[in-house]
C-alpha cells in the first residue's frame, strides 16, 4: 500500500510539472538508455545481458528541488525478478560558489521497485519482497584543480524496505539478510576538447569519466559481501547534438572488479547509447 501510495504521488506530481512546463517554468530531460551489459556498483544485474533503461528527470522550477525515475529491464527472459524501477526525490544546490573550493551537492532518497517480485517459497513468517532504499550525498569540486579535473565524493545508505524480507535486516533461514550498508564511492572526471568528429562541428568534448568504489556492506541480492574496495571503473562519452535539444551520448566504459563476493568477472567492459531530449 505505501509503494502505490509513492508510485501515485510521483505520477501525479510528473504530470502535473509537466503541464507547468508549458509555461515555461520546469526543466528537465527525457531519456532512453541502451547498455550492452547493466554494471551496477560493481553488481552484474542481468548477468552480461542487454538493457534498456527509460527515464525522467524534473528540475522542480528551480528551486533545488528534483525528481528521477529510472526503469531498468533485461532484453532477454529470466531476469524479470531482477528488473526495477528506481523512484528518487533529490535537493541539489552549492556552497562557495565563487571560492577555490567551490561545492556543488545533493542530497537524495531512493526507493528502488522490484515489480515482478515477491520472490517465492520463503520460510514461514518471511516475505519475499525484495525492495530496498537509499540516501545519497554526492559533493564534486569543480574549481579545485586548476587542471579541470573535477573530483568527486559520494556517500550511499543502502537498507531494505522491508526487516523481514528476503534481503532484510535479520537472517531468515539460511539467509544472512545483508543488504544494509554503507558504500563510498570516488570519482575524477575531465572534460577534454578534441577537434570535431563531424563537418559541422569544429570541436568535441570527450567526458572522462573514472571511480573506485570502497563496499561497506551493501549487497541488493541480500547474500552479503566483503567490507573492502570493490571494482574501479573507467569510461568516456561524448554528445552530438542531433536536433535542437535531443542529444545523442555514445560511451564506453570498462570496470576492474577486485572483491569476487560482488563481481565473479574480474574484468566487465560494457557499451552505452543514450537519446535524451531536454526542456
Amino acid at each position: 500500500m505505501k509503494l502505490r501510495i509513492l508510485v501515485s504521488a510521483v505520477f501525479l506530481l510528473v504530470i502535473g510539472c509537466v503541464v507547468q512546463a508549458q509555461d515555461g517554468e520546469l526543466h528537465g530531460s527525457v531519456d532512453l538508455t541502451y547498455l550492452s551489459k547493466y554494471i551496477w556498483r560493481g553488481f552484474d544485474v542481468f548477468g552480461d545481458k542487454s538493457a534498456v533503461q527509460p527515464s525522467i528527470d524534473l528540475d522542480l522550477f528551480g528551486t533545488g528541488l528534483g525528481v528521477n525515475v529510472t526503469g531498468h529491464r533485461a532484453n532477454a527472459s529470466g531476469f524479470e525478478t531482477s528488473e526495477r524501477w528506481d523512484y528518487t526525490l533529490y535537493y541539489q544546490n552549492g556552497l562557495f560558489q565563487d571560492e577555490a573550493l567551490a561545492t556543488m551537492y545533493r542530497l537524495g532518497w531512493t526507493y528502488f521497485n522490484y515489480p515482478d517480485a515477491p520472490l517465492d517459497g520463503m520460510p514461514p513468517g518471511a516475505s519475499g519482497d525484495i525492495d530496498l532504499q537509499e540516501i545519497h550525498a554526492i559533493m564534486s569540486w569543480p574549481k579545485l584543480f586548476p587542471a579541470g579535473i573535477v573530483p568527486s565524493y559520494v556517500l550511499v545508505k543502502l537498507w531494505p524496505a522491508k526487516s523481514n524480507s528476503f534481503v532484510g535486516d535479520q537472517n531468515i533461514g539460511t539467509t544472512p539478510g545483508t543488504a544494509s550498508g554503507f558504500a563510498h564511492i570516488f570519482m575524477l572526471d575531465y572534460a577534454l576538447t578534441t577537434a570535431g568528429f563531424l563537418p559541422d562541428t569544429p570541436e568535441q568534448v570527450l567526458n572522462l569519466h573514472s571511480e573506485v568504489v570502497f563496499n561497506d556492506g551493501v549487497d541488493p541480492r541480500g547474500i552479503g559481501v566483503d567490507h573492502d574496495w570493490s571494482n574501479a571503473v573507467f569510461g568516456v562519452s561524448t554528445n552530438f547534438d542531433l536536433a535542437e535539444n535531443v542529444i545523442l551520448t555514445p560511451g564506453v566504459y570498462h570496470q576492474i572488479t577486485m572483491d569476487s563476493s560482488v563481481n565473479d568477472d574480474k574484468d566487465e567492459t560494457w557499451l552505452g547509447l543514450s537519446m535524451a531530449y531536454k526542456f
